[in-house]
């Protein structure tokens, strides 16, 4: 569909929501569930993330009729989920608090100058083509290695914005962090995720 055509869908789709219009609500979980899925998978483990989406579903019944079309309808529904997840873990106590002024990892932090780039950049080959480096299976389980390891908030900004392509404007809404924030989220997580790059190019391991 053309964006014209996609956003009159939309709009249709949440005047049948807001009507509790039982087919376009199914139509709704049909379309939105597997994102949503995606984001809370982000934050919990993949049985956790199937029950927090059940339970946004069940709340977004009544909540639809509050939705004031400020952004997206599929924004919307992740940044529920984005915040139920949040509040799952703060009820674990698992949430990892995200301070933006922290200094680098010690490892990191003498391969950059004061003003923060890069004083010894990655020394990235790249004599395979892209789709060959995504096709090394060795290379391909370390960077889910490595992007476990990263905190919660880095690898959530990364993903969503880099692996599904959202909008930097939409990942802050999801992850309720300002646009500095999120740059800062993205650099680190990109440092990271370079420098084990790096490492596998150079010696084969992880």
């Amino acid at each position: 569909m053309k964006t014209a055509e996609l956003e009159g869908h939309e709009e249709a789709l949440i005047t049948g929501l807001q009507a509790g219009n039982e087919a376009d609500f199914q139509q709704a979980v049909r379309l939105y569930t597997p994102g949503m899925l995606a984001v809370a998978r982000f934050y919990l483990d993949h049985a956790n993330a199937e029950e927090v989406v059940q339970d946004c579903w069940v709340s977004v019944i009544g909540a639809i009729q509050k939705f004031e079309g400020r952004s997206g309808l599929k924004t919307w529904l992740h940044r529920i989920v984005a915040n139920r997840c949040k509040n799952k873990l703060r009820s674990n106590k698992k949430e990892v608090a995200t301070d933006f002024s922290a200094t680098l990892d010690p490892e990191l932090a003498d391969r950059f100058n004061a003003s923060g780039r890069w004083a010894v950049p990655p020394k990235l080959q790249f004599h395979d083509s892209a789709d060959a480096l995504m096709e090394n299976d060795a290379l391909s389980d370390c960077l889910d290695k490595h992007l476990s390891f990263l905190p919660e908030t880095q690898r959530s900004a990364l993903m969503l914005y880099e692996a599904h392509q959202h909008k930097s404007e939409d990942v802050c809404n999801i992850l309720d962090v300002s646009t500095s924030n999120l740059r800062v989220l993205l650099h680190r997580a990109r440092q990271r995720i370079f420098l084990m790059v790096e490492t596998f190019q150079e010696t084969g391991e992880c």
